[in-house]
């Protein structure tokens, strides 16, 4: 089976990723989606943009914020690898994402992101700005592809 990038709108992804996706949402924006299909349909979806971590939003960096697949092989790592190259084509230098402890990484490994330990984690609730947390809380595991 051939897998194959292709262009997704943000709407359409966000379908997607609120009928596979284990623990998240979609995301409120994009800069921009994509696809992977196996031929016959769609298999899995990236969706990226602007970085969720205020201090990351330098001008330079995306953030890949939902990757969801339907457990295709290989569908992540596909993804990961077109969002890269579709980033650095826009212009921007760096690349990140978070995953779960949980999670692993061998798509990322796969795809040469490279693993900078853990970061982030706990509530967005703040008494200032209450909030409702509908996201895991523990911390996660940054991961990033520079130029």
């Amino acid at each position: 089976m051939k897998l194959e990038i292709q262009p997704i709108s943000f709407g359409e992804a966000c379908e997607f990723v609120r009928q596979y996706h284990r623990h998240h949402l979609p995301p409120v924006g994009a800069k921009f989606s994509l696809a992977v299909n196996d031929g016959e349909k769609v298999v899995g979806v990236a969706i990226v943009g602007r970085p969720v971590a205020r201090l990351s939003d330098n001008g330079w960096t995306l953030e890949i914020t939902r990757c969801c697949t339907d457990g295709t092989k290989n569908a992540c790592s596909a993804l990961y690898g077109a969002c890269w190259r579709a980033a650095r084509a826009l212009g921007y230098r760096r690349l990140i994402t978070y995953t779960l402890p949980s999670e692993g990484g061998a798509s990322l490994t796969a795809a040469n992101y490279k693993c900078l330990g853990e970061a982030g984690g706990g509530s967005w609730n703040r008494r200032e700005r209450p909030r409702i947390d509908q996201h895991p809380l523990q911390t996660k595991l940054l991961w990033e592809m520079t130029a």
